[in-house]
């Protein structure tokens, strides 16, 4: 079976779990027990496999950490933390308590107890923060799941005994990213399930892919990666794809306003085996309240920041003289947050780095403070590229957005435009960009030059002369694909057709005037 196949089988069997065991509970709500329970699994499986190996390497060739007993596992709580930030006793490993689920009348209490316990068993180390709430949303005594402890604990042998069936492979296997592949999988499902909201927490992955690979152009490793509007991960994720997570040195970095979809983006971490000091992912907002102060710059940044929200902007008289907006001279409106995120990536952007932003097509042409950030980043050459992108291809509305590129260290005084509104193929009831669109649009990118009705660099001094105007559709031509019409011939095509109309209807005439006579 191919990589493909295995993984078109993975997804129809998430399927068919969510489906079969979602029942009154709403599905939205319902992702945060799949993902939670996937989850366990998931840091069941490689806890077990990181000891068993290290056993197994020391000799004892038939060691299994599952059947040992929990006294005996607690010898070797110390080291186990230190290497892998979290600690999970073997009673309470998710195989041995899925295979005793169904006979057990205190599931729900069981469940809850191991989960803090797992929390709690970082607590006063390095990997605290990072633990620190995963499982709040996996509420097991909820009425959702049941009016009864009898139907909560139901729904939840069900669920074990589903997540447990999963063909996810050896997790030593790293052929097949399963455990990451499965939640991107249910993450798309929900997303595109939860309508508007969906967009709030989840970039489709081939946009991911394309925002990562603009960002690493000629390089084959960076310090470090930040997104400052995470969601759950999915765009910071994509370094691990294009580049290797090794290749991503000091780690994965991200900030993330909503608390459900901030303990998301952390499961989302260590599902993809991003270990615990690999990566440090904040809760709060960021433009008020930014957590990394101390961190940067960014070699590379990419965003699909919330569209056009609302902020306290020039209400809040500390933040124009925040270093990360001052420079621009004039706050993002109250009522339009886009390009003080913009300004923020710029702000914590590497001299020598590269930031991709996934923004409102608004932010591109609109009038007042915003044409005066537009003016601060024209003016000092720190707008690489501007890339239309094709409508629909995001969760929760249809609208065709943008990227725009910002760099620090250009070597010319100019501005790509590409138009890629075009370059996208019908996947089910939403847009899609393929392997081929995306390299496209990677490839002008890169080259840099003019291609005719696709790509234009424009000098900075033009798009002043524009009024810093950066829309695409006003610097590269869309091809006319009207078929062009000959007027005289049309006319003649015209007469010919109404003489043919005439001869009929004088010799339908001359036929009826035979039948009456």
């Amino acid at each position: 079976m191919t990589k493909e196949q295995e993984r078109d089988e993975l997804h129809r069997a998430i399927w068919q779990i969510a489906n079969d065991l979602r029942g009154s509970v709403d599905g939205w709500d319902f992702k945060s027990y799949v993902l939670g329970i996937l989850f366990y699994r998931f840091i069941s499986e490689n806890l077990t496999s990181h000891i068993n190996k290290a056993e197994r390497d020391a000799g004892n060739s038939s060691f299994d950490y599952a059947a040992i007993s929990d006294e005996e596992a607690e010898l070797g709580r110390e080291d186990t933390l230190n290497e892998k930030g979290f600690y999970i006793l073997p009673s309470e490993l998710f195989q041995n308590v899925q295979q005793n689920a169904a006979g057990n009348k205190d599931l729900n209490v069981d469940l809850h107890r191991i989960f803090k316990g797992i929390e709690a068993s970082a607590r006063g180390t390095d990997s605290e923060d990072d633990l620190k709430g995963l499982f709040d949303d996996v509420d097991v005594n909820s009425n959702k799941l049941g009016g009864t402890v009898e139907q909560r604990n139901a729904r939840l042998v069900k669920i074990l005994n589903a997540i447990a069936g999963l063909k996810l492979g050896d997790y030593q296997d790293n052929s097949i990213d399963a455990f990451g592949d499965a939640y991107e999988y249910l993450m798309t499902m929900y997303a595109s399930n939860a309508g508007k909201s969906g967009g709030e927490f989840f970039t489709p992955q081939e946009v991911s892919e394309l925002l990562a690979e603009i960002t690493v152009v000629g390089r084959t490793e960076v310090n470090k990666v930040y997104d400052p509007a995470c969601g759950s991960g999915s765009l910071l994720l994509k370094f691990a794809k294009v580049l290797g997570k090794d290749n991503v040195r000091q780690g994965f970095y991200g900030q993330e306003v909503n608390i459900t979809t901030y303990n998301l983006c952390r499961i989302n971490m260590f599902l993809h085996d991003i270990n615990f000091e690999k990566f440090n992912i904040a809760h709060g907002d960021t433009l008020l309240h930014p957590m990394h102060w101390d961190d940067e710059p960014f070699d590379a940044i990419v965003s699909n920041p919330p569209y056009s929200i609302k902020w306290e902007g020039d209400a809040n008289p500390l933040l124009i003289n925040d270093p990360r907006f001052s420079p621009a001279g004039v706050l993002a409106p109250k009522s339009k947050a886009d390009l003080a995120f913009t300004m923020h990536m710029l702000s914590w952007l590497a001299t020598s780095g590269t930031a991709a932003i996934v923004e409102f097509p608004g932010v591109l042409y609109r009038g007042g403070a915003e044409q005066k950030i537009r003016k601060y980043l024209i003016d000092n050459n720190y707008i690489d590229a501007v890339i239309q992108l094709p409508p629909d291809l995001f969760f929760g509305t249809t609208i065709a957005t943008c990227i725009i590129v910002l760099k620090k260290s250009k070597k010319d005084n100019a501005t790509l435009f590409i138009d890629a509104s075009a370059e996208f193929v019908r996947g089910g009831n939403k847009n899609k960009l393929s392997e081929k669109n995306r390299r496209r649009i990677l490839d002008a990118f890169i080259a840099r030059e003019d291609e005719l009705h696709f790509a234009h660099l424009v000098p900075n001094a033009a798009i002043a002369e524009n009024d810093y105007n950066i829309a695409v559709s006003s610097y590269v031509e869309q091809e006319n694909t009207k078929v062009e019409t000959d007027i005289a011939e049309l006319n003649q095509r015209i007469a010919e057709i109404v003489a043919r109309q005439q001869e009929l209807r004088t010799a339908i005439d001359a036929i009826v005037n035979d039948l009456e006579s």
